[in-house]
């Protein structure tokens, strides 16, 4: 089993916990956390994109010359493609963008992050946060007192509001309750943050 430190707020020890190595020691499958995250970001566009077709522009009814004998091209209508403010040949059209993946990926893929990060020393555990209201003050301090920078992301359990409140107005810190984490959000910072209670959550999920 592997363990990992578990901290107070101010960076002191406080106790230590065991990793599933199902979890935490897997060799990570980064074509499969690719897979995923392209996935969940595909998923994420509305495609409510829209562009208008000759038949669907107004106007053009009417020929605008005859036919023949005016030594110009024989045009239609004014809403042709090759008109200024004609219709659009091929354009886009609401559509989903949404990508099939099966939940056993979408599993593979966390475990892999989550092992990525323990394996690079970017995995943290916090006892808890003891926020008896939200305070930016007080988790901007956290943050020091464990030398992160840059961006960081913090996972709490579902119940947790006032940690939740107190971080979600750092610049460069994602705040994300358990239940909304994913592979996207698990690999894009250069820290990753949990409460040993959340931890514990994840890992009987994934285990």
């Amino acid at each position: 089993m592997t363990t990992i430190d578990i901290k107070d707020v101010s960076g002191k020890k406080a106790g230590s916990a065991d990793l599933a190595p199902s979890v935490f020691g897997i060799e990570p499958n980064v074509h499969v956390m690719h897979h995923v995250v392209r996935a969940q970001r595909a998923s994420w566009r509305q495609g409510t994109h829209d562009t208008k077709t000759r038949g669907q522009v107004r106007g053009g009814g009417k020929k605008p010359w005859r036919q023949k004998g005016t030594g110009r091209a024989r045009q239609g209508s004014i809403r042709s493609p090759q008109w200024t403010g004609g219709g659009t040949v091929f354009g886009p059209h609401p559509r989903s963008y949404a990508m099939k993946v099966n939940n056993k990926e979408v599993k593979l893929a966390m475990r892999s992050a989550l092992s990525a990060k323990l394996a690079d020393g970017e995995l943290h555990v916090v006892d808890t946060f003891p926020f008896e209201k939200p305070r930016t003050k007080d988790a901007v301090a956290f943050l020091k007192a464990f030398g992160l920078e840059g961006r960081t992301t913090v996972v709490v359990c579902d119940d947790d509001v006032n940690t939740y409140l107190s971080f979600r107005n750092i610049p460069k810190v994602n705040i994300l309750p358990v239940t909304e984490a994913n592979t996207y959000e698990l690999i894009d910072n250069k820290a990753l943050v949990f409460t040993a209670d959340a931890l514990k959550r994840i890992e009987e999920v994934l285990a």
